[in-house]
């Protein structure tokens, strides 16, 4: 990893450049002027629902070129968190910024005493950080994809009696609506 590389909690400030870096790491789907991550991130801003303690920007001599967000999010009758988007800028990838923004994410949970923090995403790269399939641990998919892609990781404050049907924050079920 960098030694350079300053992980730091966003500020109000860095808006618009975790937008940039947003749009920058995903592609728009076809006809479309914006990734759908960027739109997610704008409307849980909006929504009130990104969790400050848990969304973090990554910074190279001054510069933002990391960003992951972290939402309030519904597990069973209990909180979750849900960990997306994770975006790194391209020219800034496969350098250890991603990791260093999910270990950032995982200790603060863990200290905060969050029990589940779920995401939807590579089980190749997630699975380092300790995340697993959900589905066997009883937790309930709130979407159509693979199992093996909606992942949970457990921390300390975990139960399984905290199982159940997941829900993220609105702004995620807006993103399935049509139009």
């Amino acid at each position: 990893m960098r030694t350079d590389l300053v992980i730091r909690p966003e500020s109000s400030q860095d808006a618009d450049a975790v937008v940039a870096v947003v749009e920058a790491a995903f592609t728009p789907p076809e006809g479309a002027a914006r990734t759908l991550e960027a739109v997610l991130v704008e409307e849980l801003r909006a929504d009130g629902d990104v969790l400050p303690e848990l969304t973090f920007v990554a910074e190279l001599d001054g510069e933002v070129v990391g960003s992951v967000v972290c939402s309030r999010a519904r597990l069973g009758e209990g909180p979750s968190v849900g960990l997306g988007p994770l975006a790194v800028r391209p020219d800034h990838q496969q350098q250890g910024i991603g990791s260093a923004l999910v270990a950032s994410v995982v200790a603060t949970a863990e200290q905060r005493g969050e029990p589940s923090i779920v995401l939807l995403g590579d089980p190749d790269y997630y699975g380092a950080f300790g995340f697993e399939a959900a589905a066997p641990l009883g937790i309930g998919s709130p979407g159509p994809w693979a199992d093996r892609y909606f992942q949970v990781l457990t921390l300390r404050a975990w139960r399984p009696g905290l199982a159940g049907p997941f829900r993220y924050a609105p702004a995620f079920e807006r993103m399935d609506e049509p139009g």
